[in-house]
Formats: C-alpha cells, structure tokens, sequence
C-alpha cells in the first residue's frame, strides 16, 4: 500500500534541541499517532512536515513528493489543524471562513455548514470572544470542509471537553472510514489514540524511541510488579524503566520470555497504557 508520508534521516537543530535523524513512513487509510513528552519534538516534527520550519538533513515526502516540487499541491490535500488558534482575531468566524475557503480548490461550503451545526459553531462571535476549545472546533471543521486527504493534528483535543473530545474521535473514525484518507494525531491525552490508532510513532529528546503497530507494541511491552527484594533480580529482562516505592517496583520491560518460571511466578504481570510505556522509557532504569 502507497506511502501517504515519508520520512527519511530528518534532522532540526537548535540552539538548545535537535530533532535527530528521525525516519519512519506511514500508509494510507491508518490513523497514525504522536507521542512523547513536553520538549520531545512532536511540534517541530509537525512544522517540518508542514513545511513551516526549514530542515537541516534528510528528506520528508508526502503524498509521494516534497515540498520543494510542489507544495502548493500537497497544502491542497491537507487538512492541518494547529495546537493554537492562528485565525484573525478581531473578525468574526463567518469573516475567517470567507478569507480561508477561496485557497482551497475543493472547499464544500455544504460540508462546512453542517460542521458548524454539528459543533454549535457561533459564527458571528469575534474569535478573540472565543474559548480554546471553541476555536479547536472551528479549526477542525475548517480543516475537515475541503475534503482532505491528510489530515494532520496537532494536539486536537486539548482543552475540549471530554464529550467533544468523543465526538471528535468519533468523526476521525469517521473520516478514515475511506481508505484513501490518513489521520496523523499528536496529542498528550495517550488514551485518545488507545481507543482509535492503527500506528504509534514515540519520540523523546528529539530522537524516535519507535514508529509500529499499535498491537504490535502492546505485544512487546509488559509492565511487571513485584517486592522490592526482586528488583534486582529483573536485570536479565532487560528494563526499560523502573520506579521503586518503599515497599515494591514497578518495571516496564520487553524480554518477559527471558524470565525463570519460579521468577514470574512472584511477579504481578499486566498490559501497560500508552502512557505507561512513555513514562516508564522517559524515566529510565535505575536498580
């Protein structure tokens, strides 16, 4: 199945951070997320798929191409919803959507209008009179109404309340239902894309710790709990991150088959949270 994106030996340095040699490619028809923690480079990440920010090495192509052949085009099947509002805020919602819809070819005023009454879009309201989470949801139905074939969003569901936040992951499914259309989805709130990713893509400190399958990775990891009289004896699983607490650890590991029966047998064994793994990898090993 063709690439949708395509990222190869991506590197941004800064004065104090470098998004470093990042590769990965994600198919059509998936859902895609982003994870790390605050600092990590998903931002950056997106601004340079976004053409936004000039990257130092590598390559990032989309839809097949870059943006230095033709980025007009790729913008075109886009639909980028920022993690802040950029939308002129002295003008009413209706004014924005009139000097936004004319840049895209394929804008469906019909498709918008009914955005704004599945959103309880208050069209005449300055956006400045505007809650975040109010001007999330525009930002959505003006990213969703020209029928895009990429949808990239940068953390979509911070400060929307928990029923938006379902009805927007509701619409995402929705969205991917055609399998030509691809949904990227950074976000801090790991249980959203629990719910709805086919992929994950994890970067810390501007390095990419894995791009795979959701199943996949919860396959890998386990978490394990025990007495704090084993830690020690967890080295042979190969951690990846520990935290003790007076009276027990708690470990993230990889390796479980590597462990002696007589060994697992005192150990309390689940499947960890997204956000358990990211934790976990983020706080390292120290026995």
């Amino acid at each position: 199945m063709e690439n949708i994106i395509e990222i190869n030996g991506l590197s941004k340095k800064f004065k104090d951070f470098e998004l470093k040699n990042v590769s990965f490619n994600f198919k059509k028809g998936y859902i895609m997320g982003l994870i790390g923690p605050n600092g990590a480079g998903k931002s950056t990440l997106i601004r340079c798929l976004m053409d936004l920010m000039q990257i130092d090495n590598g390559e990032i192509k989309l839809f097949g191409t870059t943006h230095s052949e033709n980025t007009k085009e790729i913008k075109q099947r886009i639909g980028f919803v920022y993690d802040d509002s950029h939308f002129y805020e002295d003008l009413t919602l209706e004014k924005n959507k009139r000097i936004i819809a004319p840049f895209y070819r394929d804008w469906d005023e019909k498709a918008f209008k009914a955005y704004t009454v599945k959103f309880d879009l208050p069209m005449k309201k300055k956006v400045k009179h505007l809650s975040k989470g109010m001007k999330m949801k525009f930002a959505i139905a003006i990213s969703l109404s020209h029928h895009p074939e990429l949808v990239i969003l940068d953390e979509p569901t911070s400060g929307l309340d928990p029923v938006f936040r379902r009805e927007l992951l509701d619409i995402l499914l929705e969205i991917i239902q055609d399998e030509n259309k691809s949904i990227f989805f950074s976000t801090h709130i790991t249980t959203d894309l629990e719910q709805i990713a086919d992929y994950i893509t994890f970067i810390n400190n501007g390095e990419l710790i894995f791009s795979k399958e959701k199943d996949e990775i919860f396959k890998e990891y386990r978490l394990v709990k025990g007495p704090r009289d084993l830690c020690k004896n967890i080295e042979s699983l190969e951690p990846v991150g520990v935290r003790k607490t007076d009276v027990g650890f708690e470990a993230l590991v990889t390796n479980l088959e590597k462990a002696d029966s007589h060994l697992l047998q005192q150990l309390y064994i689940e499947r960890p949270s997204l956000e358990d793994i990211m934790y976990y990898t983020v706080r390292g090993v120290s026995l």
